[in-house]
């Protein structure tokens, strides 16, 4: 069985699909939710690229086809990947000047209180069916924050601040630092709380 590598699974192909005529090129598809985050591209190449769709799986001739495809899986693979600290080190970076952008919802930001000095731009508004994301978060943060504004974010427990800080640095932003363990950690340590 031949197998192909990609980002975080490995996919086997059995050699006799390889070995059909036009040869199936796997070139892009997608997790199924459950099975890893959904939102994880898994990307193989074949030796003969893929022109026409076919569930998942790509089949025909073209090696323009193939390039156009591969460039396009390496720019969505070129992700921004702010570096995280723990909340010691995110409240010594307050008190040296960082500015602390809470993304956590405006109740849970004037509810359970936040740490001194943190400006609140809502990354996710609470629906009544879950959450749904904020359309405006990059323009807001950027009305309040320059470009290369040193900025620690902060959540609730770490998950959304880590995509807004990702989706900042994806936007332009270049001193970014996403907070691990979020306002939980924070409050756990004993860090101060304005109410």
């Amino acid at each position: 069985m031949a197998s192909m590598r990609c980002f975080f699974a490995r996919v086997s192909i059995p050699a006799l699909l390889l070995a059909q005529s036009p040869p199936l090129a796997i070139t892009c598809c997608r997790l199924r939710p459950g099975a890893a985050t959904s939102s994880h591209r898994v990307v193989a190449a074949a030796a003969r690229p893929a022109r026409m769709t076919l569930g998942s799986v790509r089949y025909g001739y073209g090696a323009a086809a193939l390039r156009a495809e591969d460039k396009e899986a390496e720019a969505e693979a070129e992700v921004a990947v702010p570096p995280s600290v723990p909340v010691r080190v995110a409240y010594e970076l307050q008190l040296a000047g960082h500015r602390y952008l809470d993304v956590r919802t405006e109740g849970e930001f004037g509810g359970a209180g936040h740490p001194a000095g943190a400006v609140n731009v809502p990354y996710m508004y609470s629906t009544g069916s879950g959450m749904s994301k904020n359309s405006r978060f990059v323009d807001q943060v950027s009305a309040i924050f320059g470009r290369d504004a040193e900025i620690i974010i902060g959540c609730q427990s770490g998950r959304r601040s880590l995509m807004a800080a990702a989706e900042l640095c994806s936007a332009g932003f270049t001193a970014v630092t996403d907070i691990a363990g979020g306002f939980s950690a924070w409050t756990e340590n004993g860090l101060p709380v304005s109410r």
